[in-house]
């Protein structure tokens, strides 16, 4: 029989396993986490113990859906999913905007089911009503595809507590630090690339894997030239690596860092004091590679010895370096593209994990730099 136009698409899912524990802890505090999803895609959804089905547009259904797969994987590994782990996922379950170029199909309006057919009104025998049974029948079915298999999620263990990575992008990420000698992770700012690279270092360094952990940026603001600036090493550079200090102290706790830098457990160097030395045993991060020459970039990662791991971050579009200068990031991820030794992991906006008008202010600096 033909659907009429005015009936609304379904998506439906049942979970397994079916816990109880995992289950309320998809819902959220009075269901906020699934009123939020169908907030975000003007869908309405309804559950009935470890059964899930969402109407409204197809496409807003079925992504709907997946959502909820991913976001119930998660509750595997963790008690509970904060309102911005929910985002995250809404975000990376939107079409990328190559795939939005591709198909560039009008979206129809949805035809989302009135209140009278929420969740609430599936009576207390576990059974849906006559008129709800009759509404959930009516609709063709879609299973929903999954964004990406959730299992093997990686906690970062630190003094102060676990860190869980947000999102695919930044669970593969972690993964590729846990597995390579060499990693690269680009993307916008927000990714959280940085903080993750600081706290596997810190969990490497707790679990003797490495002895000891040096951070290295590009003064770039200085000219690479301290030698005018006040105060020892340490003190010149601090300025610039601020962002991983904080990270560290937010991991280990000040008075831990303070003396393990006593001890030069942890260690801090400006790229350009990197010249002749051979890291052996060491966890060593390049922050802000975008703003390293070619020069730099080769001389760095040739400095990695046996026992080491060496993670290089940057953003491709926040280039400090003079005119006409090419970026040691751009050209190396060009020349080690296919060394199998080597993992890049290239975030996106839909990766952001700060605030949400952060992805919308990337996005828009990203349109703006492509009419130019």
């Amino acid at each position: 029989m033909k659907r009429s136009d005015n009936q609304p698409s379904a998506s439906t899912l049942t979970l397994e396993p079916n816990d109880a524990r995992r289950l309320a802890a998809l819902c959220g505090q009075f269901d906020e986490n699934i009123r939020l999803i169908e907030q975000r895609l003007d869908v309405d959804i309804r559950s009935r113990d470890n059964f899930f089905a969402a109407y409204g547009d197809l496409a807003a259904a079925n992504q709907a859906t997946a959502v909820i797969y991913n976001l119930y994987q998660q509750t595997a590994h963790y008690a509970e999913l904060s309102a911005a782990e929910v985002h995250l996922n809404l975000r990376q379950s939107q079409p990328s905007p190559e795939q939005e170029s591709d198909q560039q199909v009008p979206k129809q309006a949805s035809n989302k089911p009135s209140n009278k057919h929420s969740r609430e009104q599936i009576n207390s025998t576990g059974n849906p009503s006559r008129k709800e049974a009759s509404f959930m029948q009516t609709p063709p079915v879609s299973s929903p595809q999954p964004i990406e298999n959730a299992e093997n999620f990686s906690i970062i263990r630190t003094k102060k507590g676990n860190i869980k990575p947000r999102g695919i992008n930044q669970q593969r990420y972690v993964r590729a630090v846990q597995t390579h000698d060499v990693n690269f992770g680009i993307g916008p700012a927000g990714t959280g690339k940085t903080y993750l690279a600081v706290a596997c270092a810190v969990e490497a360094l707790l679990r003797n894997e490495v002895e000891r952990i040096l951070l290295v940026r590009p003064a770039v603001e200085a000219g690479e030239r301290l030698g005018f600036l006040p105060g020892d090493l340490a003190q010149k550079v601090d300025p610039y690596l601020r962002p991983l200090y904080d990270a560290l102290h937010e991991m280990l706790g000040f008075e831990t860092v303070t003396k393990l830098q006593e001890r030069n457990v942890i260690e801090i160097a400006p790229l350009a004091y990197m010249r002749g030395r051979t890291l052996n045993g060491a966890y060593i991060l390049l922050d802000e590679a975008q703003n390293t020459t070619r020069e730099q970039m080769k001389m760095f990662l040739t400095r990695i010895g046996f026992g080491s791991t060496a993670v290089i971050t940057g953003d491709m579009s926040q280039v400090d370096l003079p005119r006409g200068v090419n970026s040691g990031l751009v050209h190396a991820c060009e020349v080690l593209k296919n060394v199998q030794e080597v993992s890049f992991t290239h975030f996106i906006s839909r990766d952001v994990v700060r605030h949400p008008i952060v992805q919308s202010i990337v996005d828009a600096y990203d349109a703006h730099e492509k009419t130019e």
